[in-house]
């Protein structure tokens, strides 16, 4: 009997298929050309080492490629762009190589390569990548492959993760884990990514993998769970009702809204295909008919561990060919959804190639030199004032692109840190995670010196540094302990502050350097950036040396007067706090008071002489008068003038009071070293960005175009760029109207064919 003929709607709805497979491949190679993320939906597998990620990749696509086995294989992603050919009876391949793979292999995206020729390229990348430093590397291969068992999938393979172990030992092997996680996490941000998310455990609380997918997809709404290796895991169930929990996992181990709402699970034959002796498949088709009896072998193990027949439902989830239905069923759906999507993005690229085209004709037409002068002028002018804008405040640029927490700007301008290697926790410092840029981080690192310097004290003072900074005098060898303390306090202040100094000198150029990307950024934004890069790096070069000299001016203007705080002490100016410096005094005087007065008090006949001595102050002073006080508070006054002055030997009440004039004295010095450094960077350093760079610019710009305006505006070839320039974007505006023109053909078909089922 003859084969009826195919509906005229089932061979409509394949012709469309075929146009969207088309589109899209068309568009991903639009998107790679372009720099921009590919809009098809793509399967990125994700799995730790030796989970068998590659494995499951060649049995998907039916054919072997990569390099596959123990330890790390993969260190580079594989893109491999799938297309169903029936008449494709072997693997076509052609692999797309850019800037950075080696002049080696240049020309190689123009041309078909064999198998061979792709499977030796990325050995010989995993190999090269091994003995890298990098150990891996996030840009992609990309292959593109038509074959009669090829499903119309987008499958990248990533680099396995890893556990390394703790300890410093393993800190290399731990940066890697960390770089690969990164690597990983950034493949399946994208939304329409769909995630092959390999776990090979038997037990499902061991989240192994999940925990790095969970946190791009917490809910795993777009994620394909998938336990790996299922014939090593069913010997080691036990009982029933082990591989019942297996197969059917509580909810309260994945609650969790699945993509196919059950894990999938598969196993791989191990070999390799090929001709030599340690071969295991002498072809492609071997590799497949061994892939197929897997899966009924597997089928028969569980159904023997259960004592039952699987279900229709349950075999469905066993076995690569279910897991392949499943992907390509789930990515055309993922494509037809897609399609209105798209639309519109193509609609606004094309808008944005048309702007692009309009002005680069307008600027080959204002190719004269009074309009170069005048677009330099503009461009001068905008240049500045985005400068200001930043230093005001504005939100426009995207601080995670642009902002630095203060962690961030502590490793790359530099911490406030002393002499005792003192520095301030980030949760003491207000703004300390937000991502700033700007006047808003300038006012961030003013107010971190501030508080650290602010929370220094003197370091201490021993004993040695006492006497030695006693010295002997010009006139007399005394002791003089007022002079002792400040010359203490005027060596340990310099020593704390002027690390200081510098340090935030260094932090705030770096602030005020970091304005430029983030001005140049927001020119292109504003459509006013200048397309002359020869002027734009020497509009920035004076920002640069403009910036520097004055902050070094400013330096040396805080350095004066931290060298004159610390030369000469003033004690109008280093004793603010005269009433403290008293109390202190007084808490270790008043003890000897109170034992001049006891010693007193216990003379023989002072209590029996009372009223002599009461009728006595009433009279002059008698020199034969034996019970008068006064030689006690002499022999005191004898006292304290022996230990202060004649004696260098240190007694308590001397080292105190020295203790307390350094301490006073350091005091008062850091007041004035905090008031005058932020007034003096803030009048020096940040006013003059606001006042004087215009005029030093303006100068530069007039200077450039009286003495240099041939080296600036080389108009011959700046015509021939911008025609080159031209010709692209010509080029690529055709393209994108020709793929937004066939996407809104597929949408129509799609929609024709939605009305008419």
């Amino acid at each position: 009997m003859a084969t009826p003929p195919p509906s005229p709607v089932g061979a409509e709805e394949e012709g469309a298929r075929e146009l969207l497979y088309e589109a899209y491949n068309e568009l991903q190679a639009l998107a790679a050309e372009l720099g921009g993320a590919a809009g098809a939906p793509a399967v990125v597998v994700v799995g730790h080492q030796t989970d068998g990620k590659s494995a499951l990749v060649e049995a998907l696509m039916g054919f072997q490629f990569n390099h596959v086995g123990g330890g790390t294989k993969t260190r580079r992603p594989v893109a491999l762009h799938l297309r169903f050919n029936p008449s494709c009876a072997a693997p076509r391949c052609r692999l797309f190589t850019g800037p950075g793979d080696g002049d080696e292999d240049a020309g190689v995206a123009s041309r078909p390569m064999p198998l061979a020729d792709i499977q030796a390229y990325i050995e010989a990348e995993n190999m090269r990548l091994e003995n890298d430093p990098c150990q891996f590397s996030e840009k992609e291969i990309i292959i593109k492959v038509e074959y009669k068992h090829c499903p119309n999938l987008t499958i990248i393979d990533t680099p396995g993760l890893i556990l390394p172990a703790p300890g410093r030992k393993n800190r290399v092997l731990q940066s890697q884990a960390s770089a690969v996680e990164s690597l990983v996490r950034a493949k399946i941000q994208h939304k329409e990514t769909i995630i092959l998310c390999l776990e090979d455990c038997s037990d499902w609380s061991n989240a192994t993998t999940r925990r790095v997918v969970m946190q791009v997809d917490p809910e795993l709404a777009r994620t394909v769970l998938v336990s790996t290796k299922l014939d090593t895991k069913i010997p080691q169930f036990a009982r029933p009702s082990d591989v019942e929990v297996f197969l059917h996992p509580p909810t309260c181990v994945l609650d969790v809204s699945l993509l196919g709402d059950c894990p999938f699970f598969t196993s791989i034959p191990s070999g390799r295909v090929g001709s030599c002796h340690e071969a295991v498949f002498r072809s492609n088709e071997e590799f497949k008919k061994a892939i197929s009896s897997r899966e009924l072998e597997d089928i028969a193990s569980i159904e023997d561990k259960l004592g039952r027949s699987l279900t229709t439902q349950e075999k469905d989830r066993i076995g690569v060919s279910n897991l392949r239905l499943f992907l390509e069923e789930l990515l055309r759906k993922r494509y037809i959804e897609s399609v209105p999507l798209i639309i519109p993005l193509l609609e606004k690229e094309y808008r944005n190639a048309t702007r692009k085209l309009r002005e680069i004709s307008q600027e080959i037409s204002d190719l004269d030199e009074a309009k170069l002068k005048e677009k330099a002028q503009l461009f001068h002018d905008s240049f500045l004032t985005k400068l200001s804008l930043l230093l005001k405040g504005m939100v426009v640029a995207p601080p995670d692109k642009f902002g630095e927490t203060l962690l961030n700007e502590r490793i790359n301008g530099g911490t406030f840190t002393g002499s005792e290697n003192f520095q301030l926790p980030n949760k003491m410092m207000p703004n300390a995670g937000m991502r700033l840029y700007g006047g808003a981080q300038y006012h961030r690192a003013m107010a971190e010196f501030r508080l650290v310097v602010g929370s220094i004290k003197c370091s201490p003072i021993t004993r040695e540094e006492i006497v030695n900074a006693c010295g002997v005098e010009d006139i007399h060898d005394g002791t003089n302990y007022s002079r002792t303390a400040c010359v203490i306090a005027v060596a340990k202040a310099r020593e704390a502050f002027e690390p200081f100094l510098h340090q935030l000198g260094f932090r705030l150029l770096y602030i005020l350097k970091r304005l430029i990307p983030i001005s140049v950024y927001l020119l292109e934004k504003d459509g006013e950036s200048f397309s002359h890069e020869v002027l734009v790096r020497r509009v920035q070069a004076a920002f640069k040396r403009f910036a520097e000299s004055t902050e070094q001016s400013c330096r040396e203007r805080c350095m004066e007067d931290l060298e004159s705080t610390t030369r000469y002490v003033t004690w109008s100016l280093h004793n603010k706090n005269r009433a403290g410096l008293r109390h202190f005094l007084d808490s270790f005087v008043a003890p000897e008071q109170l034992a001049v007065n006891t010693l007193h008090e216990q003379s023989p006949g002072l209590n029996d002489n009372k009223q002599d001595r009461a009728k006595g102050d009433a009279k002059p002073n008698h020199p034969s008068d034996t019970n008068s006080p006064s030689p006690v508070p002499e022999a005191r006054l004898v006292d304290l003038l022996d230990s202060t002055l004649w004696n260098r030997r240190l007694v308590p009440s001397s080292e105190r009071l020295v203790y307390a004039l350094v301490h006073q004295i350091f005091h008062g010095i850091k007041e004035h070293f905090l008031v005058t450094t932020e007034l003096k960077f803030n009048c020096f350093l940040l006013m003059p960005i606001v006042d004087k760079l215009p005029a030093l610019l303006r100068q530069d710009l007039e200077s450039a175009f009286e003495d240099e305006l041939d080296s600036i505006f080389d108009v011959t070839q700046l015509r021939q760029s911008l025609g080159q320039k031209k010709r692209e974007l010509e080029i690529e505006v055709k393209r994108i109207k020709r793929l937004k023109e066939k996407f809104g053909v597929i949408n129509k078909k799609l929609n024709s064919l939605r009305v008419r089922q």
